[in-house]
């Protein structure tokens, strides 16, 4: 009994001496808030409005209030927010009335609308150079425009899988970004332009396009006789990069054929280096690697036969490129299903890798991670062979903001565009007129190449082939990376040629 009252004793003074925690209740008015240490947005929504998942309700009226009062945030990502900010949290009912409207997929619904409304620009460039590059075009926009508010509606990875997913359900629903990036050539045909796109013909004319892109390039962009979209770029799919110290150390030099690459991979297995590094966890990669082993296998001409039925996919080039592949993937991390092509060329940058094949926007993300070290080459067979993709940006019918729209593509298609945004990207100008100066060693060596080399369309990446016969042979490639099988492989390649009604 003694020790039952000595515990109600106890619990007494406890209850006198240390001090409650309740949350907040929701707020019944706005109010101001300063960020402190430690602050998240979901966090001050739990604590002011009783549910974390109203914090888009804070973002977006704080970036409304910072139209008229700069003051006030302006929150471009909801993961950052940083002490001393002041924020609007609004009362329950505010918040109520904006979440009964909120859509994730419209991303513009957390920011402001301008004088002159907004620019919603969608794309999947979220990591080093290429949000860089589009972050310097943002600026000459703003310049130019500063009474319309930027949107940037990226959706990360897949080499724009997961962006596509979501910009095809707008584009179906009536209610779609103002522009959103798209690779030239065949992939247009995945948005049945004529149905749900502008063509901007007017703009080529304009602007005067035609007379400084280059002609090939004109070519790959027009379908059904009308231009959709604006190139900012031209980047090449096939490059080889390696660690210069790591090759000087052992005395190696690019491997220009595939028994070089196989003689290289064994000196550098042997001193104890990754030979061969890749990532293949967002699908596209190992597809992307070999559609430049194809070209290094078969030659340009053959290779560009492949996409229209002049080449069979029963050739036996087609049957000694998987074999080379397999040769390749031999010397590759084990772990390459865990890691996206970003995550891979770590091990370059550590050391610790040999070579890697993919495009040069990897000479964009290795010089915004400050590397240095890097040196490149054609992948072995493709000395001469330039495997191209161009991004553009097109406008869709119904664009909320259309006139904003096309403001933005007379900015992505100008001198002034195109110079702000390749350096930080790692492309070259789809313009024939940009200064070499402006460019670093790498891009100078790539725009040389462009008006040189004989020019293939890149496949994984929309310019070669429409986009379900991307899907099938991107399908086809995964499963070989899996199971080494090349006359299973083989077989569905020409099965997939055969879906999309090329071969017979």
């Amino acid at each position: 009994m003694k020790r039952l009252i000595s515990l109600f004793m106890i619990v007494a003074m406890l209850a006198i001496f240390v001090p409650t925690t309740f949350a907040a209740p929701p707020a019944q008015e706005g109010q101001d808030y300063i960020v402190l240490a430690g602050d998240w947005l979901s966090k001050i929504a739990d604590k002011y409005l009783g549910n974390p998942y109203s914090w888009p309700a804070i973002m977006a009226l704080t970036n409304q209030k910072h139209l008229t009062d700069s003051t006030y945030a302006k929150i471009i990502n909801a993961d950052l927010i940083y002490p001393g900010w002041k924020l609007y949290v609004p009362s329950q009912e505010e918040a109520e009335a904006f979440l009964a409207t909120y859509d994730k997929n419209k991303p513009e619904l957390l920011y402001a609308t301008g004088a002159k409304g907004q620019l919603v620009v969608g794309s999947w460039w979220t990591a080093g150079g290429e949000a860089e590059g589009l972050n310097e075009m943002f600026k000459i926009y703003s310049q130019k425009y500063p009474d319309v508010e930027i949107v940037n509606a990226t959706v990360a990875g897949g080499a724009g899988t997961n962006f596509k997913a979501v910009l095809k359900t707008r584009l179906i629903g009536g209610d779609p970004p103002d522009t959103f990036q798209l690779h030239a050539g065949l992939e247009v045909e995945t948005y049945s332009p004529e149905q749900y796109l502008e063509p901007v013909d007017d703009i080529y004319a304009s602007e005067g396009l035609e007379a400084v892109f280059p002609a090939d390039l004109l070519t790959l962009l027009k379908y059904n006789g009308h231009y959709w979209g604006v190139p900012v770029n031209i980047h090449r799919s096939n490059v080889l990069w390696y660690n210069k110290a790591v090759f000087e150390a052992n005395n190696l030099t690019p491997p220009t054929t595939f028994e070089e690459f196989q003689a290289v991979a064994e000196a550098l297995k042997a001193a104890g280096i990754q030979p061969f590094v890749l990532g293949t966890k967002d699908g596209w990669e190992a597809g992307h690697i070999f559609e430049d082993v194809l070209a290094g296998t078969l030659g340009a001409e053959k290779y560009k036969g492949l996409w229209t039925g002049e080449t069979p996919w029963t050739d036996p080039g087609v049957t000694q490129a998987l074999e080379n592949f397999k040769m390749m993937l031999s010397y590759a991390n084990p772990d390459h299903s865990a890691h996206t092509w970003d995550s891979a060329g770590e091990f370059l940058i550590a050391g610790t890798g040999g070579m890697m094949i993919m495009g040069d926007w990897t000479d964009g993300w290795f010089t915004s991670k400050g590397f240095t070290g890097y040196g490149w080459a054609p992948p072995p067979g493709t000395d001469g062979i330039f495997v191209a993709l161009s991004d553009s940006f097109a406008l869709p019918k119904n664009a909320p903001n259309a006139e904003n729209a096309r403001n933005w593509l007379k900015v992505c298609g100008s001198l002034e565009g195109q110079e702000a945004f390749n350096p930080k990207k790692g492309s070259i100008c789809a313009r024939t007129d940009c200064d070499p100066a402006l460019f670093n060693e790498y891009l100078q060596s790539a725009m040389v190449d462009w008006s040189q080399d004989a020019i293939v369309p890149s496949v994984i990446h929309g310019a070669a082939a429409k986009e379900s016969w991307v899907t099938d042979y991107k399908d086809v490639i995964t499963l070989f990376v899996a199971s080494g099988d090349v006359a299973a492989a083989q077989a569905g390649l020409q099965q997939a040629c055969v879906d999309a009604g090329v071969c017979q």
